[in-house]
């Protein structure tokens, strides 16, 4: 595979927003935030920090004996430089987090990814680069790791850790220190290629993962082993391929969902600004599920679902001539939808458009079936232990409506098979980030262990871990351990155990 084929074609730099041109960062964003701001206190939670973090965590009830490890986090915590806003949730800078559960004690330390991009534009004074939702052309993009934001996953792998970000290379950092390490290239054909944010890591310790080029049409498909060795590389073709930020393993499969966005390049446009949603009206165009074997590494065989957006996965298995999996579907266009929060504008009742679902794929009919396991929610997972395998447990957030807002304030873990939710709602005030499940040593089910995750006390400016019994959800928290401060909101994250 060579990587010249991805970073030479003028329709996938333009797609991803390489492209230079006249700055349209504006001071008006930032404005209407800290004005809303002022009103609104809880909107700190997408407010910048400045600098590292480190503390002690008040530990309010009892951390179980036997959790003790480090989850890692990482999320946006810069979105401002300058007088200026970034325009989209999805842009500001990496801000790395790693909170350490020992002995029934935490501690918490976090620190900004010192990614190129950070660096240059912290010497500017002023963001120099586009992100993902807010175009800016003031300096010229060299590769895709010009502008890697380094902000959305934080992936413990083959004792390393890595920050992530689809659009280009994965980002080393320190273990211990968060300190950044620097560019990770697998190998010389993957050299500052698009590596999804959200590879999977299957029960023997390999990783698969993908890349994709919007624009280009096509995806880079990559199979690591668990020892860091690339073991196989491939690129396969995909029509009308728009963003595609998480996918689905298999025993035997690999499964991507194509929402019915156009991708036009266009000077002064984001790479969110090209996306043009294709899934409404006379001629909306369906989704498509695209399965490609892991044995051969090509398409094995594309389906139809309607027109939805999509962004996080839950598990995948084979079963029979079948394969099933779990997703997070979305009603219309919610890509841009997700940035309005970066100008204060929270998000109203109508918008709870999502619902999670297990979808069938029956490879003798070719045709793709959708049954109902939960309503509005998002951030799926799974124990690790069932990855690629039949599963019966799926942990995911969802939101209440209060004062006539969306807010993400409770955790779930529903049941597969019977589609019944196990669930606990955090009081007002409380804004509520991805959950994850940390199963016991020698774990005998899928509710043996933990619901791990971190929580937003917005009326204290606090930022809280919590830990559940996965099997009693219901009873509420086994403890909170709360910061004396504020940390970014992070999007993901992933538990290593000690």
């Amino acid at each position: 595979m060579q990587r010249r084929t991805f970073l030479t074609s003028g329709a996938s730099l333009a797609a991803l927003g390489l492209v230079p041109g006249s700055a349209l960062a504006d001071a008006a964003t930032y404005q209407r935030f800290h004005a809303a701001w002022k009103r609104d206190p809880s909107l700190a939670v997408y407010a910048d920090t400045v600098g590292r973090q480190s503390g002690a965590a008040q530990v309010v009830g009892r951390i179980p004996q036997d959790l003790n490890g480090v989850f890692f986090r990482n999320g946006p915590g810069r979105f401002e430089l300058g007088g200026e806003r970034h325009h989209h949730w999805f842009d500001g800078d990496g801000f790395a987090q790693r909170w350490q559960i020992a002995g029934g004690k935490v501690s918490h330390i976090g620190k900004f990814v010192e990614t190129e991009r950070f660096g240059e534009e912290n010497a500017a004074g002023q963001f120099l680069y586009p992100s993902f939702g807010t175009y800016v052309g003031r300096r010229g993009v060299k590769t895709n790791d010009t502008m890697n934001a380094a902000n959305t996953n934080l992936l413990p792998f083959n004792g390393r850790v890595y920050a992530l970000w689809e659009g280009g290379s994965a980002t080393e950092v320190d273990a211990a220190t968060l300190a950044t390490v620097g560019i990770k290239t697998w190998n010389e054909d993957m050299k500052s290629m698009p590596f999804s944010a959200h590879p999977k890591i299957d029960p023997a310790g390999g990783m698969w993962n993908f890349g994709a080029l919007p624009g280009g049409n096509r995806m880079a498909l990559y199979h690591i082993g668990a020892n860091g060795q690339v073991l196989k590389t491939a690129l396969i073709e995909i029509p009308q391929l728009a963003m595609v930020h998480d996918f689905v393993v298999s025993a035997k499969h690999l499964v991507f969902l194509i929402p019915p966005y156009d991708v036009v390049p266009a000077e002064d446009q984001s790479f969110a600004g090209q996306h043009h949603w294709a899934g409404s009206g006379p001629k909306a165009r369906p989704m498509r599920v695209v399965v490609v074997s892991k044995a051969t590494m090509e398409v094995r065989q594309v389906f139809e679902l309607p027109p939805h957006m999509v962004f996080h996965f839950g598990n995948a298995f084979d079963d029979g001539a079948t394969t099933r999996f779990d997703v997070v579907l979305h009603e219309g266009d919610v890509l841009h939808d997700v940035g309005r929060i970066m100008s204060g504008e929270r998000q109203k009742n109508t918008a709870t458009r999502s619902f999670a679902a297990q979808v069938t794929l029956d490879y003798a009919s070719g045709r793709a079936s959708t049954a109902r396991l939960f309503g509005a929610s998002e951030f799926p997972r799974v124990m690790p232990q069932v990855v690629s395998s039949r599963h019966r447990q799926l942990a995911l957030t969802s939101s209440s409506p209060r004062n006539g807002e969306i807010v993400p304030d409770t955790v779930n873990l529903v049941g597969t098979d019977s589609g019944k939710a196990d669930s606990y709602r955090f009081d007002a005030g409380w804004q509520v980030e991805e959950h994850i499940l940390v199963p016991r040593a020698n774990a005998r089910s899928e509710t043996d262990g933990y619901l791990v995750g971190v929580a937003q006390d917005t009326k204290r400016a606090q930022t809280v871990l919590s830990v559940f019994d996965a099997a009693r959800i219901k009873a509420g928290p086994l403890a909170l351990a709360r910061l004396p401060y504020r940390a970014p909101h992070c999007f993901h994250g992933n538990f290593l155990a000690s």
